[in-house]
């Protein structure tokens, strides 16, 4: 794939930050282990013995923490193992899944890591983590890669051995932004995190809003609160037309907040946010049609759950009894649909070639400039002739968003394809 630098929107034909500081203290790591590893329904117990043919691969994600918890994408990850062997496995070898909860804590990503090492797993896929730091260090020296990490810290975007394949936070929050300017915003507020992270999104977002003149208010929230209530009248101020709102909190605070909007009483101040604070269960939540989210913009990685494209994603869904605890329109599961998407492609290409699958041969391929397209995301290309400009996260090259809107209670599209906001992202100008 060429670089995209040159162009600022494109239809497909298919179609960094810096490290987040803890939000729980981390519990001893040997407190965890007795709950830590969870059976796979791919393989038995997750710490079995894997025959020689299998293909083993991972993922992880926190369970039961009562925060950012993200079961459906380990419930995914099984239900595609049982899918991928009940036709045959993969060129003749069974994919064995393992999966791990991770409990939102240091100690539990370095363990998760850990079991994937004492696996010989080939890869790392999907998985969320806010502890890349901790975990990453653990693959790397093993040689495993991570595919399609949600991208929560800096060495998901910056580690020779991650291939992301959506533009995390970054991207999502300069895409609110311009999409806000062609919305004919006049005033924009950012409601969002009082941490380091969210210090980055509001340089990311001013970018995006500079070249327009937009005036930015930034507006810091506690990650979680029951009243945000003084949060959202300061972000409202006077209630002006032309006045725009923009958050990216996470889906649970967020309910929280657009409940204080609604309470505001607000008629003229347009809503915004980005997928993962807002997805189809957010808006079903509050109201739908009659509620806040009517008619908010909506910035994402990939095209609306409804689109066709997702059909594979929702026939697995439906394939098994698993299916009731998993969401297809959350966008970490979405993004770990992606993630082994693009390992099945891998694996057809170095099947193909006569080539084993393993660690070095798929960061082999990765890394020579294999172009990957699976359709939802523009093509996917890790050579360094695509990387972003930025020692803060050169592994960030899907620099592509989409523009949805909630209307008649759905997220739609607000314009087909994708839109690409590197040039936001390097702190450059829209091209002419």
């Amino acid at each position: 794939m060429t670089s995209r630098r040159g162009s600022s929107q494109a239809t497909h034909p298919n179609a960094g930050r810096r490290r987040r500081r803890p939000i729980a203290a981390a519990a001893t790591l040997a407190a965890l282990l007795p709950t830590l590893f969870s059976a796979s329904a791919c393989g038995g117990p997750a710490d079995a013995a894997t025959g020689s043919g299998d293909l083993t691969v991972m993922t992880w994600a926190p369970s039961g923490t009562g925060a950012t918890d993200r079961p459906g994408m380990t419930a995914l990850a099984e239900a595609i193992g049982r899918d991928i062997n009940a036709k045959g496995g993969l060129h003749g070898r069974r994919l064995q899944v393992i999966t791990c909860n991770e409990h939102n804590t240091s100690d539990g990503a370095k363990a998760c890591a850990q079991q994937a090492v004492d696996a010989k797993a080939v890869a790392v896929l999907g998985s969320y983590s806010q502890w890349g730091d901790d975990f990453m260090p653990v693959l790397e020296r093993a040689g495993i890669p991570l595919i399609g990490g949600y991208g929560l810290s800096q060495l998901e975007f910056s580690s020779p051995l991650s291939y992301p394949v959506g533009g995390g936070l970054p991207a999502l929050i300069g895409g609110s932004g311009r999409q806000l300017v062609e919305a004919g915003c006049k005033a924009v507020a950012l409601i969002r995190p009082d941490t380091p992270a969210g210090d980055n999104l509001l340089g990311y977002l001013g970018n995006a809003l500079k070249p327009a003149g937009i005036k930015l208010l930034d507006v810091k929230a506690p990650e979680k609160s029951n009243d945000y209530g003084p949060v959202v009248r300061k972000a409202i101020g006077g209630d002006q037309q032309g006045n725009c709102v923009t958050s990216a909190l996470g889906a649970e605070p967020t309910g929280n907040l657009l409940d204080a909007f609604r309470r505001t009483g607000a008629k003229n101040t347009r809503v915004a946010s980005v997928i993962g604070s807002v997805q189809q269960s957010v808006v079903d939540s509050t109201g739908g049609d009659n509620g806040p989210l009517a008619g908010a913009f909506v910035t994402g990685w990939y095209p609306p759950e409804s689109a066709k494209t997702w059909d594979g994603l929702r026939a697995v869904i439906r394939g098994e009894s698993a299916g009731r605890h998993i969401d297809a329109a959350d966008p970490g599961v979405q993004t770990t649909w992606v993630a082994y998407e693009v390992f099945r492609q891998i694996a057809d290409r170095l099947s193909a070639a006569g080539r084993p699958i393993g660690n070095k041969t798929v960061t082999g391929l990765l890394d020579g400039g294999e172009q990957i397209d699976v359709g939802l995301t523009p093509p996917l290309n890790w050579s360094t002739t695509n990387m972003l400009p930025s020692t803060e996260s050169p592994r960030l090259v899907n620099t592509w968003v989409t523009y949805q809107v909630v209307k008649g209670g759905q997220l739609t599209l607000d314009r087909p394809g994708f839109v690409d906001v590197r040039w936001v992202l390097t702190g450059g100008r829209p091209p002419a």
